[in-house]
């Protein structure tokens, strides 16, 4: 069977505010630019993903969803540096057996939800 290659994977969300959005993804979450298209923002999250959000895109989300996952080692550092930066509505991390994960939620400028977690197996 033959599979596509990919060579990146982009998610594209809406946003209200492009600089409040560019504030908290750069220099709250630690990411840089990959291109700025003047109506979106696309942001490295490593080599081969990017997340990108766009003014002429709708923000849409209820409750948890979507979820914006990423994955670290490093979740208590991320927790401490956005109670540090004040960041809204951070919980605590704990363990969630059911998906043998160690995780925290929290919201970013736009409303969306965001996981930071790390697998435990």
């Amino acid at each position: 069977m033959n599979f596509m290659k990919f060579k990146e994977f982009i998610t594209f969300l809406g946003t209200k505010d492009l600089i409040k959005t560019s504030h908290f993804y750069q220099n709250i979450l630690g990411m840089t630019i990959y291109k700025d298209q003047d109506v979106c923002l696309i942001f490295n999250i490593n080599n081969q993903s990017k997340i990108g959000f766009c003014k002429h895109m709708a923000v849409i989300h209820e409750d948890k969803n979507p979820i914006l996952t990423f994955v670290t080692e490093k979740v208590d550092e991320i927790y401490h540096k956005l109670i540090k930066f004040r960041v809204e509505s951070v919980e605590q991390p704990k363990i969630n057996e059911k998906f043998n994960i160690y995780h925290f939620f929290f919201k970013d400028p736009n409303g969306y939800t965001i996981e930071i977690q790390k697998f435990l197996d």
